[in-house]
């Protein structure tokens, strides 16, 4: 990778990150997301990872939209918290989190071998060291005993239906541990039906967050659930059912 320290591609956010979320990175995250963004770039030329790669967009888009959905918790959260990002595709909002919250432990999963490959590759030349990217299925993932009840935080973006997201992830958290869910629109109707499948895998709709993004205005929301006792044997089902037969 080239040297970006001389020639910052991303804008200065700094503010930004204070205003909106009461948190800003240091010298050291900076330019730990300075070169996560040169290094999806140069990914991005073989393997396709994303759409959004102008600096302002791929700020907004990626680091601080991942970084909105789990910020909040900081001051809740144990002190080194194992966090599985599902469906990771690129990196995200998994790789952010590693680099905000050094102390956690985060698991990137996703059933694309080629792209994590490249997250492997990827999460070496930065020295993120609290990190590790694995080939799967939630699915399948979630009923092997060295992941299911495991983790404190899971993280699921852009991946499917509400409950298609809560059977990917409560199975996979410790008895209140908790699963951010990353949306666009968002309806009560949709809380209303969400709820009975939450509670079907031992869950509970704790908050739906509705805010803004802070460059383009653009509506996000982030859906909280708790897992109050542990998800059922027969969560999650087989690999492709949640999706074809959501709860």
């Amino acid at each position: 990778m080239e040297n970006t320290q001389n020639s910052p591609l991303l804008p200065d956010m700094n503010s930004v990150w204070q205003l909106t979320l009461n948190w800003q990175p240091t010298k050291e995250q900076n330019d730990l997301f300075e070169r996560l963004y040169e290094g999806i770039l140069s990914g991005n030329r073989q393997f396709n990872l994303t759409r959004i790669a102008a600096p302002e967009e791929f700020w907004e888009k990626h680091l601080w939209d991942s970084l909105r959905g789990v910020v909040p918790l900081l001051p809740s959260v144990n002190s080194a918290p194992r966090v599985i990002d599902i469906g990771t595709g690129a990196g995200f909002p998994g790789l952010p989190v590693a680099i905000a919250i050094p102390q956690s432990y985060i698991t990137l999963l996703d059933s694309t071998r080629k792209k994590i490959n490249f997250l492997q590759t990827l999460i070496e030349e930065l020295g993120i060291d609290n990190t590790k990217a694995i080939v799967g299925r939630a699915e399948a993932i979630g009923q092997q005993p060295q992941h299911r009840y495991t983790y404190d935080i899971a993280l699921v973006r852009a991946v499917g239906s509400a409950s298609v997201c809560a059977e990917y992830a409560l199975p996979l958290l410790k008895t209140g541990g908790l699963a951010v869910i990353y949306r666009g629109y968002w309806s009560e109707e949709e809380k209303d039906s969400l709820t009975g499948a939450v509670e079907q895998l031992g869950g509970v709709i704790e908050s739906v967050e509705k805010f803004t993004t802070p460059l383009s205005n653009s509506i996000r929301h982030c859906l909280y659930l708790r897992l109050m006792s542990p998800t059922p044997a027969k969560f999650p089902r087989a690999v492709g059912v949640p999706a074809k037969q959501p709860l």
